[in-house]
């Protein structure tokens, strides 16, 4: 299974983003981290979340500690995910 780690790219397992990619910005504690979709690509807005609320996929994006909605953004274009967000999966 792949870390919980800045920049890791998930997908939501609960609650009404379920379903929904989003990236890791920040890792909170051992139980919490921050995440975005960002809102503009996949929906899932900036929040905390639990970590057995999300599921870890293989991708990995360039990105730093509590990096911008824009800069996560730019990242995701570069690494050719952004038709992968935009489609989500299906739970």
């Amino acid at each position: 299974m792949p870390s919980i780690e800045i920049g890791r790219v998930c997908v939501r397992t609960a609650g009404r983003d379920a379903g929904k990619y989003c990236v890791i910005t920040k890792v909170l504690d051992k139980n919490f981290v921050e995440i975005t979709g960002p809102k503009s690509l996949s929906g899932v807005a900036r929040e905390k979340s639990n970590i057995n609320h999300i599921e870890v996929t293989g991708d990995k994006i360039e990105s730093k500690s509590d990096a911008k909605d824009e800069d996560v953004l730019k990242a995701v274009e570069k690494a050719g995910l952004t038709e992968k967000f935009k489609a989500g999966v299906r739970i």
